[in-house]
């Protein structure tokens, strides 16, 4: 980034592209269609000959509306559109790259419910936007709309084989000689962008599958299912007898795993299972790239394979910036974020549970037996409903109170204080060995820094 850059402030895009409630502002039609022109307007300075966006989106209800704005005003750039329909988020940006255009448009909140809704962007390369980009699309935002000539307008065309082209490109990431005959695993899509893709991708594997959350309606997305509700596909794997579950969240770029016993297993663990099982193949990856909140297990299981393991600040950003640096290619967070920089360019859920079951394939183990080379720390996190924009390193009485939890964990322990990125929380996390001293040590930081700032638990 260059110096310019570096002394400006975003008036829009945040650490995860543009996001909010639906009908507030910024998220609403009129902002999307400037924002189309914006986007459009841009790219067809920074392209040669004839320009083309992909547009795609998940299963909640106002990406009609959104993807209907942001076509208008992209095309009256003079750029072409694709619309890919819906399609997870690591979907689109494979298919930018994979399909030469100079940029993809994702309308998705996410793993948020259906009131909200976002836009994320690609770069030709299937990466995040520059911070140079995003600066010359808000430039834009702060103009009038213009129309080019009528001859020069963009023009629109439905893209009818992206789930195909996807659904073969997930399946050649194991390899062809790799086959799920034998395991019977539970899909949950979490009613969202993979309920027509990740089904077919494990059968079309050999796998027996029996799936849940496929049946989207607009409104139901990431409701009580998917990553962040793992208690249905717990529930499903125990009643199919299953040997594994595997839950996405609504745009596909997150995953959260569920062993034949009933256990959840989070993207730490999934993390190490596929770094183990490239160690164990002699596969060069360079080391793993995590966040502050990512296990202490993790880490000391990873040093006992002789494996690198480096922390970043909270947020997919930061670890893709972090692995770019060191070259690795293997990073990810608790959340089951989790980038196969080798693979794809941008965290992918099904891309990650494939290589998490090709580990289990390959050790004649189950992911049960997998999961407990690695020894998680008790961990808790209580999650503030406040503004994210307080002060918490300024303020004396909030850093008194963590320097005496961390006082009282001693060395085996670890305490982060954060403001979240997407949402009005403030995350409160103490992790240890003592799960009582844990929680109690978490609730008592919580409490200190809810009274600081009139906050309620």
């Amino acid at each position: 980034m260059n110096s310019q850059a570096k002394n400006k402030t975003k008036q829009y895009f945040g650490t995860d592209g543009i996001r909010g409630t639906v009908g507030q502002s910024p998220i609403t039609p009129d902002f999307m269609l400037k924002l189309g022109w914006a986007a459009g307007t841009v790219f067809a300075k920074e392209g040669k000959g004839r320009n083309k966006i992909l547009i795609g989106k998940d299963t909640r209800i106002s990406g009609y509306m959104f993807e209907a704005a942001l076509e208008a005003g992209v095309t009256a750039a003079g750029v072409d559109i694709n619309l890919l329909g819906p399609m997870p988020t690591p979907a689109i940006a494979y298919l930018t790259r994979t399909l030469r255009a100079q940029a993809g448009i994702v309308i998705s909140a996410s793993h948020n419910s259906f009131e909200d809704n976002g836009i994320k962007f690609f770069s030709g390369d299937g990466t995040k936007l520059p911070d140079e980009i995003e600066f010359a699309i808000e430039e834009q935002l702060a103009k009038e709309v213009s129309t080019v000539a009528p001859g020069s307008l963009g023009k629109a065309s439905r893209i009818t084989d992206a789930a195909g082209r996807y659904i073969e490109f997930c399946k050649s990431t194991v390899g062809s000689s790799l086959k799920f005959t034998g395991l019977k695993i539970v899909v949950d899509c979490a009613h969202g962008s993979t309920y027509h893709i990740a089904p077919a991708v494990f059968e079309e594997l050999g796998a027996t599958v029996k799936s849940i959350g496929v049946s989207p309606d607009g409104l139901n997305i990431n409701e009580n299912s998917g990553s962040t509700s793992p208690e249905k596909l717990v529930e499903a794997v125990l009643e199919e007898g299953a040997d594994v579950g595997v839950a996405f969240d609504g745009d596909g770029d997150r995953l959260i795993m569920v062993d034949h016993l009933g256990n959840v297993v989070d993207g730490d663990e999934i993390l190490y299972v596929i770094a183990r099982d490239r160690r164990r193949q002699n596969i060069d990856f360079g080391g793993v790239v995590g966040t502050a909140m990512s296990n202490l297990g993790l880490e000391q299981a990873l040093d006992a394979l002789g494996v690198p393991f480096v922390r970043t600040n909270v947020g997919d950003r930061y670890v893709m910036q972090e692995m770019l640096s060191k070259g690795w290619d293997l990073g990810g967070e608790s959340s089951g974020h989790i980038i196969c920089l080798d693979i794809n360019t941008t965290g992918d859920g099904i891309v990650s549970a494939l290589q998490a079951l090709a580990a289990v394939v390959n050790c004649d183990q189950p992911l049960a037996e997998l999961r407990k080379k690695m020894v998680k720390m008790p961990q808790t996190m209580i999650n503030i409903r406040m503004p994210n924009d307080v002060d918490l390193k300024g303020n004396k009485n909030v850093q008194s109170a963590v320097s005496h939890v961390e006082s009282s964990l001693g060395k085996n322990g670890r305490v982060l204080l954060r403001p979240s990125g997407t949402e009005p929380l403030v995350r409160v996390m103490v992790e240890g060995k003592n799960p009582d001293q844990v929680g109690s040590l978490a609730k008592e930081l919580a409490q200190a820094v809810a009274e600081e700032f009139g906050a309620s638990l």
